[in-house]
C-alpha cells in the first residue's frame, strides 16, 4: 500500500478538520473535494496555502489582493455553499465572481452547465486557464460585470455569488427558475449571513440564513447608506 503524499495528507486534513466540522456532511461534496484539486487553482506564489483555513490572495501582492477582494474564499465556505445550493446534473448555474475558477469547477462537477462571470480581466483569464487545464468543458468564463446577472442566458436553476453583498438585487432573483436557488453571503462586518433564497412562484420566494461568516465584497453591487440623519 502506497503511503499518502504530503498533498494528499494536507487535503485529507482540510476535509476532516475544517470542512466536516462546518456541517458539510454530503458524501458527494466530500468526494468532490478529494478529486477537484484545489492546489491547481491557487497561484504559484501561494501554492503552500492551498489547504489552509484562510482566504487565498489571487495576486503576487497579497495585501493588495485581499484589500480588493481578489481572493479564493475559505475552503469551508466554498464547500458549505456547494452543499447548500445542491446543484443537480441537469441544472444550469450562474456564478458571479469567478476568482481562480475553483468554485466554478466544483459547481460544474455537479451541474450540466456553468457560466461564471468575473469583472477583473486578469482573474477572468486566470479562471479560464485553470478550468481548461483541469479539463472542464461545461464551464464558460465571461469577463463582465455580474452585478445584474445574465438575463439573456437565464433563467437559471442555481445562482451563486462568490463574495458578499449588502443585499441581493431583485434583478438576480428574477433570473431564477421557479424552484431555483440563489446562494450569497449577505450583510456587513462584523457579521454576515449565508443567505439562500428559493423562488417558489412567479413573485414569491423563501429565504433561510443558516450560518454566519465573512467574505470580501463583490464589485458594483448596490450599497445602502449606513448613515441616518
Amino acid at each position: 500500500m502506497t503511503a499518502p503524499t504530503d498533498l494528499e495528507r494536507a487535503r485529507f486534513n482540510m476535509i476532516e478538520q475544517q470542512i466536516r466540522p462546518w456541517d458539510v456532511l454530503d458524501h458527494d461534496v466530500l468526494a468532490l473535494l478529494q478529486t477537484v484539486r484545489r492546489e491547481d487553482f491557487v497561484p504559484l506564489a501561494h501554492k503552500g496555502l492551498a489547504f489552509m483555513d484562510m482566504m487565498i490572495p489571487l495576486a503576487v501582492h497579497a495585501e493588495e489582493a485581499l484589500r480588493k477582494g481578489w481572493c479564493m474564499l475559505e475552503p469551508k465556505q466554498e464547500a458549505r455553499m456547494l452543499q447548500d445550493v445542491a446543484p443537480k446534473a441537469h441544472e444550469k448555474v450562474l456564478e458571479v465572481g469567478a476568482g481562480s475558477g475553483y468554485m466554478a469547477a466544483l459547481l460544474a462537477s455537479q451541474a450540466q452547465r456553468v457560466i461564471t462571470m468575473e469583472i477583473v480581466p486578469e482573474l477572468a483569464q486566470l479562471a479560464r486557464e485553470n478550468l481548461q487545464r483541469a479539463g472542464f468543458s461545461n464551464v464558460e468564463v465571461r469577463q463582465a460585470d455580474g452585478a445584474k446577472g445574465l438575463a439573456a442566458e437565464g433563467p437559471f436553476d442555481v445562482i451563486v455569488l462568490s463574495g458578499s453583498v449588502q443585499e441581493v438585487p431583485q434583478a438576480l432573483l428574477s433570473q431564477l427558475k421557479v424552484g431555483g436557488r440563489l446562494g450569497a453571503i449577505v450583510g456587513n462586518e462584523p457579521v454576515m449571513r449565508a443567505t439562500f433564497i428559493t423562488r417558489t412562484g412567479e413573485a414569491s420566494y423563501t429565504t433561510t440564513q443558516p450560518w454566519d461568516t465573512l467574505a470580501p465584497r463583490l464589485a458594483n453591487f448596490p450599497e445602502a447608506s449606513r448613515f441616518h440623519f
